[in-house]
Order: C-alpha cells, then sequence, then structure tokens
C-alpha cells in the first residue's frame, strides 16, 4: 500500500546536465540527506565541500568498459525497486545488504545533442544513455515510494515539495514525476530509433516513434472546445517551434500552425536573391510575392487579396525594417515572422499589443524537409516532407510555342507557390507575384475559376482597367485531367501554364494549350498537398 509521505533519506545523483545540480545537492544535504553518486556528478559534489559516497562503494564493483557499466547492479536496482511495505523485498534487501534509494535525479547522454551537432555515427551511438534509462524505468515503476526528477526544471519543484512536507514527498507529486520520466525515456528512445533508421538507412523501420517536449498549454485547438497543446520536438529547424517571440498575446493553435505553413513558403526563396513576403490566411497563400525590396514584396503580397490578408500570419525571408513593418501595421495582422527584426521595425508594432512579433533566426533549409506525419484511425501516416523542386532547365516544353524568359521566370515562381497550396491547386502569377489563388477544391476546373475571381476581384479594388491573371502565368500542383481547365485558363488571359503531366489525355490537354496559343512546361513532379 503506497504511503502518503515518504521521507528522503537517501538520494542517488547522475546527471550528464550538470545545471543546478550543486544547489539541489546543498539543498539535500542540510536536510541530512545521503548523497550517493558517480563518476563526474560525484567529483563535483565532492569538490563543492559536500559529502558524498560513490556508486562504486556501494556495489563493490568499480567503474568499467569506459563508463558503460557503472550502475547496472542488483546494489542499485534492488534500492530503487524494493517495494517498502513488503516483508518479502525487505528481507531480501536485508540479506542482501542492500539499502533503499528514496530518491533518484538522473539526466541522461546529450543524445540528441550530438546528432544535432552533426558528429560521427560512434560517437551518437557512445552517447546513447543505457544505466539512465533503466534507472529513471526502476524508479518510476516504483513512485509508490521513490521519487524520480530527470528535469532540471523539477529541482525547483522538488526542494519547495520537501520544504512544505519536512523533508518527505507526497504520492501525488512523485506520480508526476514518475509520468514525466517515463516520457523522457519513450522520448529518448523514440530519437535513438529515429536516428539509427536514417543513419542505417531504413525508411520503413517495424515500429516508428514520435516525441516531444512541451512548449505551452494552448487555450484551446482548432475550436474553442478542443483542448490543445504545444509540443517541440527538439530539432533545431529554424521557424515557429523555435523562434522568440518579441511581443503580442500567446499564439493559438490556429496561430502556430498557420505561421509553420508561412515561413516554410517564403523560405522557398532564397534572400540571396532578393526579398521575399508570403502571407496565410487558415494554411493556404492569400498573397506571395518578391520585389526589388521588402516593402516591395509585401505589397503585391497584399494585393493579390487583400480581403483574405486581414487577420492573416505574415512571414518574410529578410530582417524586417521599420517601413515594411508601417506598412503591415496598417491593418490587422495576427503574426509576422521574419529571421530577424530592427528595433526601429519592433518599435512600430509596440503599438499593436495583440500582434505577435516572432524572430526565428534564419530560415528552414527548403531542400531538407523533416518527416510528416498525420493520424487516423487506428494508426498514423508518415511520409518525407515534400522538399521536391524543379530547375528552370529541367523544365519541359511540350507546346508549339516556347515561355518566354519572363514567363519562365514566373512559372518557376509559381511552381514554388502551388507546392504550399492545399489540393487542387491553381496559381496565378505575374512579375514575381501571385495575383489569384486557387485551393483545396474538389474540383481543378474550379479552382482554376476561383482563382480567376480573385484577381478580378482585385482589380476592381485597386482600380485597375483589366484583371491581372490577363497575360499571367499559372501552376497547377498537379496533372490537368481533361482539357476544360486549360480553356478556363486561357478565357482568363493567361499565357503560359507549369504542371507535372502525366495524365491519360496530355495529348488533349496539350492541343488545348496549342490552340489557345499557350506555352507549357512539364515539371514530370506534382505536388499534392492534403
Amino acid at each position: 500500500m503506497p504511503a502518503d509521505l515518504v521521507p528522503i533519506t537517501r538520494a542517488l545523483l547522475s546527471v550528464s546536465d550538470k545545471t543546478g545540480l550543486l544547489d539541489l545537492a546543498r539543498a539535500l544535504a542540510e536536510r541530512g540527506v545521503e548523497l550517493v553518486s558517480t563518476g563526474g556528478t560525484a567529483q563535483a559534489i565532492r569538490q563543492a565541500g559536500l559529502p558524498v559516497r560513490d556508486v562504486a562503494e556501494l556495489t563493490g564493483f568499480p567503474e568499467m568498459l569506459d563508463g558503460r557499466v557503472k550502475t547496472l547492479h542488483p546494489v542499485v536496482h534492488g534500492g530503487l525497486l524494493a517495494v517498502r511495505d513488503a516483508e518479502s523485498h525487505q528481507a531480501a534487501l536485508a540479506a542482501h545488504g542492500i539499502g533503499p534509494i528514496d530518491l533518484l535525479v538522473v539526466n541522461l547522454y546529450p543524445f540528441e545533442a550530438t546528432v544535432a551537432s552533426g558528429a560521427p555515427v560512434a560517437d551518437c551511438i557512445e552517447n546513447i544513455d543505457i544505466g539512465g534509462p533503466a534507472m529513471l524505468r526502476s524508479a518510476a515503476k516504483n513512485h509508490a515510494f521513490v521519487a524520480v526528477v530527470t528535469d532540471v526544471e523539477d529541482y525547483a519543484a522538488l526542494t519547495d515539495e520537501l520544504a512544505r512536507n519536512d523533508g518527505a514527498t507526497s504520492l501525488a507529486f512523485r506520480r508526476r514525476l514518475a509520468f514525466t520520466a517515463f516520457g523522457r525515456t519513450a522520448a529518448y528512445d523514440a530519437a535513438v530509433s529515429t536516428w539509427m533508421a536514417g543513419a542505417y538507412e531504413e525508411p520503413t523501420p517495424r515500429r516508428r516513434a514520435f516525441a516531444g517536449t512541451l512548449a505551452q498549454t494552448l487555450r484551446y485547438g482548432e475550436n474553442p472546445h478542443q483542448g490543445a497543446a504545444f509540443y517541440r520536438d527538439g530539432s533545431d529547424r529554424p521557424g515557429v517551434a523555435t523562434a522568440r517571440q518579441l511581443q503580442g498575446k500567446e499564439l493559438s493553435y490556429n496561430n502556430i500552425n498557420d505561421t509553420d505553413a508561412a515561413y516554410e513558403l517564403v523560405a522557398e526563396f532564397d534572400p540571396a536573391t532578393g526579398p521575399a513576403c508570403a502571407i496565410i490566411k487558415h494554411a493556404n497563400p492569400c498573397g506571395v510575392a518578391t520585389g526589388p525590396s521588402l516593402l516591395d514584396a509585401y505589397r503585391a503580397a497584399f494585393d493579390c487579396d487583400r480581403t483574405s490578408a486581414f487577420g492573416g500570419i505574415v512571414a518574410l525571408n529578410r530582417t524586417l525594417d521599420e517601413e515594411t513593418a508601417k506598412a503591415i501595421a496598417e491593418i490587422f495582422t495576427e503574426v509576422v515572422i521574419a529571421p530577424d527584426a530592427t528595433e526601429a521595425a519592433a518599435a512600430v508594432f509596440a503599438a499593436k499589443k495583440n500582434l505577435r512579433l516572432l524572430v526565428a533566426g534564419g530560415l528552414p533549409d527548403p531542400a531538407r524537409k523533416p518527416l510528416t506525419f498525420r493520424q487516423v484511425s487506428g494508426g498514423f501516416l508518415v511520409q518525407d516532407g515534400d522538399a521536391g523542386r524543379v530547375a528552370i532547365e529541367d523544365l519541359k516544353v511540350v507546346t508549339k510555342r516556347q515561355p518566354t524568359a519572363r514567363e519562365l521566370a514566373d512559372l518557376a515562381f509559381a511552381w514554388r507557390v502551388a507546392k504550399h497550396v492545399k489540393s487542387n491547386a491553381i496559381v496565378y502569377a505575374k512579375d514575381g507575384a501571385t495575383v489569384g489563388v486557387g485551393a483545396g477544391q474538389m474540383s481543378r476546373v474550379d479552382s482554376t475559376t476561383i482563382g480567376a475571381l480573385k484577381a478580378e476581384r482585385m482589380a476592381a479594388e485597386l482600380g485597375l482597367g483589366d484583371s491581372p491573371a490577363k497575360g499571367a502565368v499559372a501552376a497547377s500542383d498537379a496533372f490537368f485531367p481533361f482539357a476544360d481547365g486549360i480553356e478556363v485558363l486561357a478565357g482568363n488571359g493567361v499565357t503560359a501554364v507549369i504542371q507535372p503531366g502525366g495524365s491519360m489525355r496530355d495529348a488533349e490537354v496539350i492541343a488545348a494549350a496549342d490552340a489557345a496559343g499557350l506555352a507549357m512546361v512539364l515539371t514530370g513532379m506534382r505536388h499534392f498537398r492534403h
């Protein structure tokens, strides 16, 4: 029967991350707790002038095999696993001279950091902790009597708990620590198995695990009746999970999802080749543009669909400057994310207390996309991230008319945007900016029509004589199954089209393009996004 309050009389400390170690050890020692430790942890405690016993003294065996074996011993695990109110367990401890361990403080070898540093395989393997996870699992299993701490963030909570309970821990506190410990070992094993599958080139391992660390509890999910939380996976990919929030209220579930979509899209455009801006609404781009300046790029993106841009997410591929910040601040914007922001730009937003400003410190590499996964009933789907790109020189011209240099540049631009639009996707573009986007329709013709209607609406709002779709190019994320989509594009004034090809009716589609005088290029690659 688990006791509520269990006094801490002996603690085993073995940590890779020494942050806060000495303060914790000192607090325990002041309460008369016997400290037991290993290797570098024991050395650090001893150098601080605190009494500590080596694990080797308890086990009667020295650390061996370059430290690979030190805590894998019955004296350690018996002290952690013994049920305190089981007579047979107590008799076994007494018979073998094993003392109980009331508190375990362990954090693990820095495997994830070693992998992230690009270390060779041998170094990564050497940083796979064995004894640490084994002890954590033993202590967590026996949380009815043993407290287990694996996160530095819990050191303060532990000392507060001991202060409240005169040197003891409560059952509720030990339970919380236990599931935190099991979560850590699960995440650790997930990191090891995922890395190993990649290192040894196994694309579909028999078992697949994903793990994360809680970043924040969210007010709600997609809708107010849904609970939600945000977890970080520990990778260093620049983006919403790693960015610093300089101002604004807490990000919501939808903010995080849309900001990620916006930043991954704008990263398609290398800042070395020029400024770019993407505006996202409900995970779809409502405007994307490049330009001679960041301000020009923002204005061109905004002019694609001013109505949808209201309350949207703005992503930039260069440092946010004051003039661009002033333009963005003219309408209600939920989030702005950029690699960095000038002090003057941040000052502009300071008056907009609800606007969130994030700086990511860099752009994600569009050529290296992490695995994506999606839950379905009874399982989940896993795939490589869509890092597919097509160079202009790889495009195949299939029509009688060759595209002009300007058309080729706009086709390449539109193709990069289409990759980030929900299927079925049609993107109208001109002069390095979207002028109409049709997204997420069951029919490709409907997406084609919607994109043109948006272009016409903006023509009226901007006082243009003609729809900007006239003279534009268009990109389709997948092939045209029939010629009708091409006919609609031609009717809306499009002059060139980029699409994957591969339809059984490619010949009919190409013939329709020729009949309309369009140039058409094929990529041989599609970009479905569901």
